[in-house]
């Protein structure tokens, strides 16, 4: 289904040259569907090569998408035209009474700094907390993630002196979550970035009901890992000092 994005958006041609289907603001209007409203807070300092990759993978959805662009006013780019964010964005004192299908929250080249000493985190503070009413889903992206999880949960980046690129091993910590639930674990992900995260204290297994039908462990090196077993009676390696709660044994007469 097509991007809804306005006319001379220069990202427009290059999508429609890899065949993605693009509708202007005339056509989309004529038709009777509620499309996907979409705001894309674009942190980035080449914005229009960010936008072709946005775009571009908002393009595999079967659904219209009308996507905005937004930009922080309490930071000046230096790196995309003054003309172009002029004509194309928005600011978020625009849109602070609207309502969002969605909110993406891309990542910005400021991952060595602390999180206040960025010039427009108090914005972007004020526009994660409008989210929570405002928007339905927010995605955050690369420093994005970084500033989402220090503002709604307070957890802090830990510096790793060097940045790391590379493709890493990765586990998943709740299959829960809809956004991995078809995932396998551990997989392969590539990272390039500086600042890490240092895993929480050990949380005993007291603390944490297991689910019914289940046993399950919270290990001291991941308190956020559950590991599920039905009906066995074997221990992990790495958590050999958890011992779950023994079964009844049932005579087999």
């Amino acid at each position: 289904m097509p991007i809804r994005v306005d006319n001379d958006l220069p990202a427009r041609e290059v999508l429609e040259s890899e065949n993605i289907f693009m509708m202007g603001e005339e056509r989309a209007d004529t038709q009777q569907i509620r499309p996907l409203e979409i705001v894309i807070l674009n942190l980035m300092p080449l914005k229009q090569d960010y936008e072709i990759q946005l775009l571009r993978a908002l393009s595999n959805t079967p659904l219209q998408v009308n996507v905005t662009c937004m930009n922080v006013s309490s930071h000046v780019s230096k790196h995309t035209s003054a003309s172009h964010i002029n004509k194309f964005y928005t600011t978020f004192e625009a849109v602070r009474n609207m309502y969002f299908d969605g909110l993406i929250i891309t990542g910005a080249p400021v991952e060595t700094m602390e999180f206040e000493e960025v010039s427009y985190w108090e914005e972007l503070a004020s526009i994660m907390e409008w989210s929570k009413t405002n928007v339905t889903s927010t995605f955050h992206i690369c420093w994005g993630a970084l500033a989402g999880l220090y503002y709604h949960y307070g957890i802090q980046k830990t510096p790793t002196g060097k940045k790391l690129s590379g493709v890493y091993s990765h586990r998943l910590l709740d299959r829960c979550e809809p956004i991995v639930r078809s995932w396998s674990s551990p997989w392969a992900c590539p990272r390039s970035g500086c600042p890490a995260f240092m895993r929480p204290p050990a949380v005993r297994p007291a603390q944490l009901p297991p689910r019914p039908g289940s046993h399950s462990w919270r290990f001291p090196d991941c308190p956020a890992a559950r590991i599920r077993q039905r009906g066995c009676g074997r221990r992990r390696p790495d958590a050999a000092q958890w011992r779950r709660r023994p079964r009844p044994w049932r005579c087999a007469r």
